[in-house]
């Protein structure tokens, strides 16, 4: 917790009660639903909360924005990013029901209102007016796009334009290489100095719209 205080000194109290109290919330889940690596759940600030927090140095949502999680897992990045942005929408979409539920249960024991759940595979999502997509890796950027793009609306309200924003590690050249006009990459390690997110980066594709 005293990470997130460190570099979002300027969190409200009820913020501030609502991460401190992710670490207990996600251990008590873990133990019944395995959603997060054993060997992580000790370090859930750092490499999980914290990690879905380099979206909020990329993009500064605006309210009534609406942000989609693709295959959220337990809740991340989308629900430490909602409690930032109290006044953006939210939607956490997952294949595995499972684990959906446990990302609406921790959301309701720390009174998250900005949020909604859908168990649902990304291609069958119809929708198309979202503001951004955000993700961990759950799948190669060039199928990312095919399988997502068509969510995102043409309207612009954000100086960075509208599209995916991937959390990716490792390197991402060979991955990025056939958008690479459309990929913009930020390394974490700007703006978080513990050793884990030295390879880790933030990666915005720029979904263009056909008319």
């Amino acid at each position: 917790m005293e990470r997130i205080i460190k570099y979002f000194p300027s969190l409200s109290d009820t913020q501030r009660s609502q991460y401190a109290a992710l670490g207990e919330l996600y251990k008590e889940w873990n133990a019944k639903i395995n959603v997060i690596s054993r060997k992580d759940i000790d370090d859930i600030y750092e490499h999980h909360v914290l990690h879905s927090l380099a979206i909020a140095e990329v993009v500064r949502f605006q309210s009534g924005a609406r942000v989609m999680d693709l295959g959220t897992g337990g809740g991340f990045p989308g629900i430490p990013l909602a409690i930032m942005f109290p006044d953006v929408r939210f939607h956490l979409v997952d294949s595995i029901g499972k684990k959906v539920r446990v990302a609406q249960e921790v959301a309701h024991a720390i009174g998250l209102t900005n949020v909604e759940f859908s168990h649902i595979r990304g291609e069958n999502i119809t929708d198309r007016d979202y503001d951004f997509v955000v993700t961990r890796a759950v799948m190669p950027l060039t199928n990312l796009l095919n399988c997502i793009g068509k969510t995102i609306k043409s309207e612009q309200q954000h100086a960075l334009p509208n599209g995916i924003l991937a959390l990716k590690g490792g390197e991402l050249d060979e991955e990025i290489a056939p958008m690479r006009r459309l990929c913009t990459t930020w390394d974490i390690s700007n703006w978080f100095d513990e050793p884990w997110f030295e390879t880790k980066k933030v990666v915005h594709v720029t979904v263009m719209h056909t008319k």
